[in-house]
């Protein structure tokens, strides 16, 4: 009698990140490139995702001008199979308590990233609302912020 072996459940599940854009970051490239650089959001996006493979996790990647819709998929988040977030709350980051408290209320570890060093600019944007309740911030690196974040948000996730 012949016993065909029983599939083995993977234990190498890859881990979700989800990757937030907020407002105006669909207009990179086009706006303030002194600030910004050339780079434009699917450049990011594209270095995220090869960044991503090289760490063996997945990333949902989600773009919003409108705080509302950031806020929801914060709070999908979870329920979703995501592990962690990564954001750039953009102008959000200096008024947003409500994407502030869904960060909060979901539980994930969070980074915050930025393009430009927000505190060598405008003293407005000097303070940021969701930093405080994120494991950590990157910013000034241009795009390299966004893969320095996702490299020790997957670090994070090991622990």
């Amino acid at each position: 009698m012949f016993l065909m072996p029983k599939k083995l459940k993977s234990t190498n599940k890859r881990k979700k990140i989800l990757v937030l854009h907020g407002p105006n970051l669909n207009m990179l490239g086009k706006r303030e490139k002194n600030i910004y650089s050339k780079i434009s959001l699917e450049k990011i996006n594209s270095e995220l995702k090869n960044t991503a493979k090289e760490l063996k996790i997945d990333l949902e990647i989600k773009q919003s001008n409108i705080e509302g819709e950031l806020v929801n998929y914060i709070q999908k988040a979870s329920r979703n199979g995501v592990k962690g977030i990564l954001i750039n709350p953009a102008a959000y980051t200096h008024t947003s308590v409500a994407i502030r408290d869904a960060i909060l209320a979901a539980k994930l570890p969070a980074v915050e990233v930025h393009l430009s060093n927000i505190y060598k600019r405008e003293e407005f944007r000097h303070k940021s609302l969701t930093a405080p309740v994120c494991i950590g911030q990157v910013a000034g690196f241009g795009k390299e912020s966004y893969l320095l974040g996702l490299r020790a948000l997957a670090n994070n996730l090991k622990k």
